[in-house]
């Protein structure tokens, strides 16, 4: 795939129009702060938003049955309730939600998007391609999807449109709200100016709700922000922590 290296090492200027690629889509090339921040006006940097990029507000009715797909039920059990405090990976789209940066690097073929939250990323074709029918790639690991499932883009004037499928059952964010493994999401991703983007996230889970959900976010661009290194394997004091409690459960009994 191609990105471009005049492309990868392109920042735009505070203060100017929105950056344009060659062919006269918007440049949306640059770090990142997503719905997992507040942004305060004056502030040069944005405070992490305690409870933003929950899935709980408005919500569409429940099919029969999806309330007890949505709302995690817990056991006790780390795996079960929070399997990322042993270093499991977010998913999609729990980690565009988090209050970490994300780093854009477009090309004319593909947008990259690196997210500092699980040292994962998301590689999406921009030209309208279709999603692939074969399950070996929807499904290779025979789980009901992967974790970031398929993503395929395409733009609408100056939006760009990412469609997702082939999610498997995960975490929809960090609230213990599920999916399903049929949930579509239909990202749109629209720079207001050369800093800013509105972000819109439609949820169509049509074995959870009766229609599709949607919630809007802002981001903006933090140009002298960098990915810092995160590494939930190393020194995961979250594994420190469940063993502290398993074994403070252990001797209650």
């Amino acid at each position: 795939m191609t990105f471009g290296t005049l492309v990868c090492a392109y920042t735009p200027l505070m203060g100017q129009a929105i950056p344009r690629m060659p062919d006269g889509k918007p440049n949306m090339t640059g770090v990142w702060a997503g719905p997992g921040f507040r942004f305060v006006e004056g502030k040069k940097y944005p405070e992490i938003n305690i409870g933003a990029g929950g899935i709980a507000n408005n919500l569409p009715p429940f099919v029969p049955g999806g309330e007890e797909i949505f709302n995690l039920k817990l056991t006790g059990d780390v795996k079960n309730d929070n399997p990322q405090l042993l270093c499991y990976p977010h998913g999609m789209p729990r980690v565009a939600l988090s209050a970490h940066a994300q780093q854009f690097i477009q090309g004319p073929t593909h947008l990259a998007i690196l997210f500092e939250n699980d040292h994962i990323y998301r590689a999406i074709p921009l030209d309208g391609r279709p999603h692939p029918t074969d399950p070996a790639i929807l499904d290779p690991w025979g789980t009901g999807g992967t974790y970031m499932g398929n993503a395929v883009g395409r733009w609408e004037g100056d939006t760009l449109v990412v469609d997702t499928i082939g999610l498997r059952r995960w975490w929809l964010d960090a609230r213990n709200h599920m999916h399903s493994d049929v949930l579509q999401l239909i990202e749109r991703f629209t720079m207001t100016s050369d800093t800013k983007m509105k972000y819109e996230l439609t949820l169509d889970d049509p074995k959870i709700f009766t229609r599709p959900y949607t919630n809007t976010w802002e981001m903006r661009m933090m140009p002298d922000w960098e990915l810092e290194e995160f590494v939930c394997e190393d020194n995961n004091k979250d594994v420190e922590l469940i063993k502290f409690l398993e074994k403070e459960k252990e001797s209650s009994k």
